[in-house]
């Protein structure tokens, strides 16, 4: 299983070296538009091979839209995400890429409006009760203020974009219960706390999905057994930089490429 797995990350990124040559002619002769919104977590944080011209947005050729975009030659690609978007900057910096001729539409957001750094932060450099307080504070943000703000900003989608499908991908848990952590080991106690927001996050995506209608992906499940600090890491582990609790490319590719196909059919 893991030779295969290296064989499509490899095909995947010799694929990736060629896409900008061969697939805006393909693009080009359709009529079908998806445009991808939202942060860092849809700007491919975590993939590397960063688009110079995307600067602080910081995105990656390999994120989830690119790679659904690479094997559908009849959609035309607006990437828009940036790397620490909020929904305000969604809805101030992004939604102009919509219009009525956008037949899809992507995001992932709300993980910034949830201070989810700073809490990473915080559970890092301080106390097990620090961290559980910090956590316990942004989840019931999430289970409610949140909700209405994400409501709004699929209604605003919606209205820009009327015809299209609006797909939700939420955050996974970043953390397995079991490993060890590099850099700075956390105990289960900090390692619940974490995940217990990333549920928190995931909840409130799904309520806002049901109140103002679109569809919503839990991708919780889908990282079951792959989060970091275990044996088998489909999110970046704390040696990671910047690019901590971000997934990796198999985590985009296995992850998030894998579950947007299957709900666009």
């Amino acid at each position: 299983m893991r030779k295969l797995t290296s064989a499509v990350v490899g095909a995947v990124l010799a694929f990736a070296g060629i896409t900008t040559v061969t697939s805006t002619p393909a693009q080009a002769a359709t009529g079908q538009e998806y445009v991808a919104l939202g942060d860092s977590y849809a700007s491919g944080v975590g993939a590397d091979y960063y688009d110079s011209a995307s600067g602080d947005c910081k995105r990656s050729t390999l994120n989830y839209p690119a790679l659904w975009a690479a094997a559908h030659s009849d959609y035309t690609l607006k990437d828009v995400s940036c790397s620490g978007a909020t929904i305000a900057d969604v809805r101030d910096k992004q939604l102009s890429a919509l219009s009525t001729d956008t037949d899809l539409v992507t995001l992932t957001v709300g993980g910034n409006d949830a201070q989810f750094s700073t809490v990473v932060q915080d559970c890092l450099t301080q106390s097990d009760s620090y961290c559980q307080t910090a956590t316990l504070w942004m989840s019931y943000y999430a289970r409610n203020q949140l909700v209405t703000q994400l409501a709004e900003l699929y209604k605003d989608i919606k209205t820009k974009a009327p015809d299209a499908q609006v797909v939700v991908l939420g955050y996974p848990q970043t953390l397995s219960m079991t490993g060890t952590c590099p850099v700075i080991d956390l105990d289960s106690a900090k390692r619940t706390a974490m995940n217990g927001l990333a549920d928190a996050l995931a909840e409130g995506a799904a309520a806002a999905a049901a109140k103002e209608p679109v569809e919503f992906v839990d991708m919780r499940d889908t990282f079951k057994g792959h989060g970091a600090c275990g044996s088998d890491p489909w999110i970046n582990n704390l040696n990671a930089g910047t690019a901590v609790f971000h997934p990796t490319l198999m985590g985009y590719l296995a992850g998030y490429d894998a579950r947007l196909n299957e709900v666009t059919g």
